[in-house]
């Protein structure tokens, strides 16, 4: 299939040379291609976000995806450590440039070099990037207090730059969350961009259209029907209630049909109806929020792959693959929660690279889980608790406070695995997290003393559904100093500590009936 051909960029006012010859070549491709009644099936791909404490060494998620045959991955910072351990393999790798860095990308010369020192320079390692993302989200009001309406622009500078420079296989495009749509649509046909963005995405749309990119959407099925207040079932492909929504004689059972086609409905009105459509995050939560669990998100993609696999289509584009890209790999607990606690619960796997739940990558509706990753080392098996000493509740919540500010509580959220703790086990917990975080070990604080309310036992406290965890060896140092920003499902911000829900979490913990 011919991804890249220019005969004039519309956009940009200008044409290509392009030989006689090439062109007859171009035209001989497409021509076969659009006869071939051949239908690929759908890329299954997922996202990598390191922003956790203790993590997994790229050479380790390397050897993941291959054990679970997954072969497309997105990266969401341009970091060499990262890329060159996948140097020489043939996992297709998306890369993004940050909406923070959309402005210093303004210009043909800045879009050269951008490509030549995030791309060429690993591309001649033999590490096979395939996708850049411009942006992410970049008009989404739901994630980002900030728009970044120079998107446009970059991906103009950047596809231009990869076509005259010789990037072969390279697409740039840029993602955009659900929000993008004008709000209170019922039916795909209703559906069109936001009036505040329609001029821009017209334009956004007319320049992927000439350069044969696809519009790659973000969606998170929990999120989309809470905001409708649908039928919770709308959220799975096996939707076992009697709630559906009917449009121009289709049916619509569930919600990613649903806002695919209105995706397809609003690509439309903006005037190219035949723009292929990806979708760049999808995923579902597991802790921090209710329906945010393990059981919920094993259903989803029980359907959802094979679905994908299948190459079914949906009511307006039947009979297409759709590629897929899966949020995410890991549990991230250094992400971003302005949105919620599930922001660093949407990982298939754990941070240490145990499998949350079961789940076929390859569609064939095999009950396994996917393989666990190797080379793990655990910390010691030691927890550390509170003591018990409330006689100072003020004492205990300065110290609350502290191990919340960095450490990860948010599994005690309402509808969190944690949710139903004591008020000593919630203690407990925070410091724990704190400790673990901290490896439990530093040479510059005891951390697990609290002004002497806690103490370190060999016994899990574990209770029910919350699991007090023990972390692993850290062979990396997390990436919140000097980070390039991203946005998203997952957003994060450098040196962000979770300060964000420290008050919303005392309350929890403190004022919970003892």
């Amino acid at each position: 299939m011919i991804r890249h051909f220019y005969l004039v960029n519309l956009t940009m006012g200008r044409q290509f040379p392009f030989s006689p010859s090439i062109i007859l070549q171009a035209l001989i491709v497409v021509t076969i291609s659009c006869c071939s009644i051949n239908v690929v099936e759908g890329v299954i791909g997922v996202n990598w976000g390191r922003q956790t404490s203790h993590r997994l060494i790229p050479s380790m998620v390397v050897d993941l995806l291959l054990q679970n045959d997954i072969r497309h991955l997105k990266v969401f910072s341009v970091s060499d450590n990262v890329l060159e351990a996948f140097a020489g393999g043939d996992i297709a790798i998306t890369v993004t440039l940050p909406n923070e860095a959309l402005k210093d990308v303004m210009s043909a010369e800045a879009a050269e070099h951008w490509l030549d020192q995030r791309i060429r320079r690993h591309q001649v390692k033999n590490i096979n990037i395939s996708y850049v993302h411009v942006g992410s989200q970049p008009f989404s009001t739901f994630y980002h207090t900030d728009t970044y309406n120079n998107a446009v622009d970059t991906l103009k500078f950047i596809q231009e730059a990869i076509y005259t420079s010789g990037y072969e296989n390279v697409v740039a495009t840029t993602a955009h969350f659900t929000d993008v749509l004008k709000p209170g649509i019922m039916k795909p046909s209703e559906a069109d961009f936001r009036p505040d963005l329609k001029e821009k995405m017209v334009e956004f749309v007319s320049v992927l259209n000439s350069s044969n990119a696809p519009f790659v959407m973000d969606i998170f099925p929990i999120y989309f029907v809470a905001e409708h207040k649908w039928d919770f079932e709308f959220c799975f492909l096996d939707n076992k209630s009697n709630f559906s929504i009917e449009d121009n004689g289709h049916v619509y059972t569930n919600v990613f049909e649903f806002v695919y086609d209105s995706f397809v409905t609003a690509i439309t009105k903006a005037g190219a109806p035949n723009v292929r459509v990806m979708v760049g995050q999808i995923g579902w939560p597991t802790d921090g929020y209710p329906g945010a669990n393990v059981t919920n998100a094993e259903r989803f993609f029980r359907e959802f792959i094979p679905f994908v696999k299948s190459t079914k289509g949906t009511p307006l584009r039947p009979g297409i693959s759709i590629d897929v890209y899966i949020h995410s790999l890991v549990d991230e607990n250094r992400g971003r929660i302005n949105v919620g606690a599930f922001q660093r619960h949407w990982g298939v796997y754990l941070s240490n690279g145990e499998p949350k739940y079961k789940i076929d990558f390859s569609g064939a509706h095999r009950d396994i889980y996917p393989s666990t990753a190797k080379g793990i080392v655990f910390m010691p098996k030691r927890w550390c608790v509170f003591k018990g000493d409330k006689r100072n509740l003020t004492k205990v919540e300065n110290q609350v406070r502290r191990a919340c500010a960095q450490a990860d509580c948010t599994s005690v959220f309402p509808g969190g695995s944690c949710s139903q703790l004591t008020f000593d086990q919630n203690v407990s917990y925070a410091f724990n997290r704190y400790f673990q975080m901290k490896s439990q070990y530093s040479t510059n604080e005891s951390t697990c003393n609290f002004e002497d309310l806690a103490t370190v036992v060999t016994e899990d406290p574990s209770v029910g559904t919350c699991k007090f965890p023990v972390e692993i060896l850290a062979a990396e140092r997390a990436e919140t100093d000097g980070l390039m920003k991203r946005g998203g499902a997952g957003d994060r911000l450098q040196g962000f500590f979770g300060s964000a829900i420290v008050l919303p979490l005392l309350s929890i913990i403190l004022f919970r009936v003892i």
